[in-house]
């Protein structure tokens, strides 16, 4: 019986771990997927620096409480699985989103961005946010915006100055 008990404090110390470093943890209900699709769910969360996990939900509440993340802990009921998101939180949301919405299958939980809960409704609010890069170029226009007014409202007098010393120089070569 050691060795069991061995791997199950092994399992509970990698989700601690886990559950420390992720920006973001969302919980699914995975019931009745296929292996391939659960295979094809990790591929895609790979390449959106997020991991898919299955685990015992008395592992995951111990590791959740080692972690100082028991707001988790009520979202463990039935099949479940952990989707750790290193990188771009709302890029594994987005990713589960069109998963549940291509498969039907999976059925997003909450989860917890960066320590905080969040329901079901704010996971799906969270993928329908636009890139990170998106959001900066939006922020970055917004302000470069009026500062092209003002340096044309500023440049007007300067302008109709020189139309005016133009019209003058016209004026005095004609003459």
């Amino acid at each position: 019986m050691l060795p069991v008990r061995e791997e199950k404090k092994a399992v509970v110390e990698e989700l601690t771990q886990k559950l420390k470093e992720a920006r973001a943890v969302f919980v699914t209900d995975y019931k009745g997927i296929p292996v391939a699709q659960l295979t094809e769910l990790r591929r895609r969360l790979r390449a959106a620096e997020s991991s898919f996990r299955v685990s015992k939900n008395t592992l995951t509440r111990i590791a959740a409480h080692e972690a100082g993340v028991a707001d988790l802990v009520p979202m463990l009921e039935g099949q479940v699985a952990l989707t750790f998101s290193f990188g771009d939180p709302a890029s594994a949301a987005k990713v589960l989103n069109e998963f549940t919405r291509e498969f039907k299958m999976l059925e997003i939980k909450g989860g917890l961005l960066q320590g905080r809960p969040l329901t079901s409704d704010q996971v799906k609010a969270l993928a329908e946010l636009p890139p990170y890069e998106v959001m900066i170029a939006r922020v970055v226009g917004g302000i470069k915006a009026p500062l092209y007014g003002l340096v044309g409202v500023l440049s007007g007098p300067i302008r109709n100055l020189v139309y005016v010393l133009k019209a003058i120089e016209e004026k005095k070569a004609a003459s």
